[in-house]
C-alpha cells in the first residue's frame, strides 16, 4: 500500500509480523491500545496506531545552517533578494545608482542603444547620475564633443540628474556643474548606507565610506545596468583592517591608506572588501574617510567599507530626503584575513614613483628635489584638504620654492576655498593664505591633471618633472609625461614639500 510523509501524530499502517508482538492490548506501551485490534485476533494486519507525542526537534549540526556575514555580503544579499550570500558565489544585484562621466558615459551609451534598441528607455530616470568632470577646460573637439552626447542623451531620456556645462569660461556661469563625480556624488546625496553604487570609474569606491556597496564597472556592464538595473556581481571574501589609537596631529587619512596599501601592495586585496573599523577610523571626519576608500583600488580591491555612525548620519542631513537602511557586519562574520594598526605610532608616509605600494617614510625622502607640487583630485582635492595645506602654509609664514598648483575638486570646494576661514588664521580663507604663500590661483573645478587629459588641461606634465601630489597613481604617465615622477603624498607633506623645494615631512612645519 502506497504511503505518504505525514506528521509524527498522524496515524500509519504497519506489519504485525514486522513488529512481533500480538494484536492485543499486551503491546508495547509506546502504541496506545486500540479496541478493534483485540476483537479481529485472526488479522495479520495492525490497522492503524499512533506515534507518541514527541519533543521538539533541534537543528541538525550538519547541513546548511545560516552564517554571520559581513557588510558588504549583507548589503549584496539585500540587493539581490537572498537572505544569505557567501564569498565567491554570484547574484544578480539590484542597483540603487549608476553613475557615469564623459570618459565612459559615450561608450556606455552607445552599448546601451545597441543592445537595447536607439529609442530604448532606461530602467529609471532618477537613479542614473551623470557628471562631466574628466575633460572639461580644454579646447580638445572630442573631449568636448563627449560632453555633448552626454547631454543629448539626458535631454533624450529626461534624466533627473545631470550636472551639465556648457560655459567653459567661466564655470560659475553653470549652476548645475559640479566636478569631480566621486565628490559630487556624496556632496549631492547619492550616497546613503546599505545601498549599491555603481560607476564607470575606478574610484567609485569612494562612497563606500558611507557604509554601502560601491565599485566601478566598465562600460559593457554600465550598459547592461541602464537597460535592466542589475549586474550580477561575484560576492568578494573581506579583508578587515582594525584602526586603533589617537591620529597625530601631522597625519591624515591619505598616509594610513599608504601605510595599508604598502603592508600589502597593489595586488594585495584583488577582488576582495576592505573593511575599516577601529576608534582611529570612528574619529575622521567624512571626508577623510571617503580619501581611505578612494585608494582600496590601489591596493586591487573590489570596494572599500566603513560602518555608518553619527559622523555619516549627520553629514547626511542636508543631503538627502530618501530612506536608508544602514548595516553591519555580524559578530561571527568571517573574513579572510585581519590587519591591526596603532595609528599613534605612524609616521607622515609617501609612496615613490611608479607604484602605490612603493612605500617610504617622508623623512627618508628629503633629498629628493622636486619641481611642482599638486594638490586636487577625489583623493585629495576635498574642502579639508586644502584646508590642512593652508594649515602648513600658515603656520609656516614661509612662500613656496615650486609651482604649486591647486584644484579643487567640485565648485562647492571651490567655494569653500574662498569663503571659509582657516582656524587659527584670524579669519582668512585658504585663498587668501595661497596667494599669501605664493601658489598659483585655484584653478576651475575638475579632475585636472589627476589623469594626465589633453595637452592643454590645466597643471599637466607636458614634459619630465618630479611632482608631489595629493592624487591616488604615480604610474608613468599618469599626470601627462610618460617620464615623470610623482611622489604621493598627504596634503600636510605635499605642502611642506612645497615650501622647502624638497620632499618634506610635514613635521618641519607643524
Amino acid at each position: 500500500m502506497a504511503s505518504s510523509a505525514v506528521a509524527p501524530t498522524s496515524s500509519f499502517l504497519v506489519d504485525k509480523k514486522i513488529l512481533g508482538f500480538s494484536a492485543s492490548c499486551a503491546q508495547p506501551s509506546s502504541f496506545p491500545c486500540s479496541p478493534q485490534l483485540s476483537k479481529k485476533r485472526a488479522s495479520t494486519k495492525i490497522v492503524s496506531v499512533m506515534t507518541p507525542q514527541q519533543s521538539e526537534r533541534k537543528p541538525s549540526a550538519t547541513g546548511a545552517v545560516k552564517t554571520g556575514m559581513t557588510m558588504t555580503e549583507k548589503i549584496l544579499a539585500r540587493a539581490s533578494e537572498k537572505s544569505q550570500l557567501v564569498p565567491g558565489e554570484n547574484a544578480w544585484v539590484n542597483v540603487d545608482i549608476l553613475m557615469t562621466h564623459d570618459v565612459c558615459g559615450p561608450g556606455s551609451i552607445g552599448i546601451f542603444k545597441k543592445e537595447f534598441g536607439e529609442n530604448a528607455k532606461v530602467w529609471d530616470r532618477e537613479k542614473v547620475v551623470i557628471i562631466p568632470d574628466h575633460y572639461i577646460f580644454t579646447t580638445d573637439e572630442r573631449a568636448n564633443r563627449n560632453v555633448d552626447i552626454l547631454r543629448d542623451f539626458c535631454n533624450e531620456q529626461n534624466i533627473k540628474y545631470f550636472y551639465d556645462i556648457k560655459d567653459l569660461g567661466n564655470f560659475k556661469a553653470n549652476p548645475d556643474y559640479k566636478g569631480v563625480c566621486h565628490v559630487a556624488l556624496a556632496q549631492e546625496g547619492h550616497c546613503r548606507p546599505g545601498e549599491v553604487l555603481l560607476g564607470t570609474d575606478s574610484h567609485t569606491c569612494t562612497a563606500g565610506a558611507f557604509g554601502q556597496f560601491a565599485t566601478g564597472i566598465g562600460n559593457t556592464d554600465a550598459g547592461f545596468v541602464l537597460g535592466t538595473g542589475k549586474l550580477l556581481l561575484k560576492v568578494p571574501p573581506t579583508l578587515r583592517f582594525v584602526m586603533d589609537g589617537e591620529m597625530p596631529n601631522y597625519l591624515l587619512a591619505k598616509d594610513l591608506i599608504l601605510q595599508i596599501i604598502g603592508e600589502i601592495s597593489v595586488a594585495g586585496a584583488t577582488y576582495k572588501a576592505m573593511e575599516f573599523v577601529g576608534s582611529a577610523v570612528e574619529s575622521l571626519t567624512m571626508e577623510e574617510r571617503m580619501t581611505l576608500c578612494n585608494m582600496v583600488v590601489e591596493a586591487g580591491g573590489k570596494n572599500g567599507v566603513i560602518p555608518a555612525d553619527s559622523t555619516t548620519y549627520k553629514f547626511l542631513e542636508d543631503k538627502t530626503s530618501l530612506p536608508f537602511e544602514p548595516v553591519f557586519s555580524d559578530g561571527g562574520a568571517r573574513f579572510l584575513k585581519e590587519y591591526r594598526f596603532d595609528i599613534s605610532k605612524l609616521e607622515p608616509l609617501v609612496a615613490k614613483p611608479h607604484s602605490p605600494d612603493n612605500r617610504a617614510l617622508a623623512r627618508e625622502c628629503k633629498d629628493v628635489k622636486i619641481d611642482r607640487v599638486y594638490i586636487g583630485s577625489c583623493t585629495g582635492g576635498k574642502t579639508e584638504d586644502f584646508m590642512a595645506a593652508a594649515k602648513v602654509f600658515l603656520a609656516s609664514g614661509k612662500k613656496v620654492k615650486v609651482p604649486t598648483f591647486l584644484v579643487p575638486a567640485t565648485q562647492k570646494v571651490w567655494m569653500d576655498v574662498y569663503s571659509l576661514p582657516v582656524p587659527g588664521s584670524g579669519g582668512k580663507t585658504c585663498s587668501q593664505i595661497f596667494e599669501e604663500a605664493g601658489c598659483d590661483t585655484p584653478a576651475s573645478p575638475s579632475c585636472g591633471a589627476c589623469l594626465g587629459g589633453p595637452r592643454d588641461t590645466y597643471a599637466r606634465m607636458n614634459e619630465a618633472q618630479v611632482c608631489v601630489s595629493t592624487t591616488n597613481r604615480n604610474f608613468p604617465g599618469r599626470m601627462g609625461h610618460k617620464e615623470g615622477q610623482i611622489y604621493l603624498a598627504s596634503p600636510y607633506t605635499a605642502a611642506a614639500s612645497a615650501l622647502s623645494g624638497f620632499v618634506t615631512d610635514p613635521r618641519e612645519f607643524i
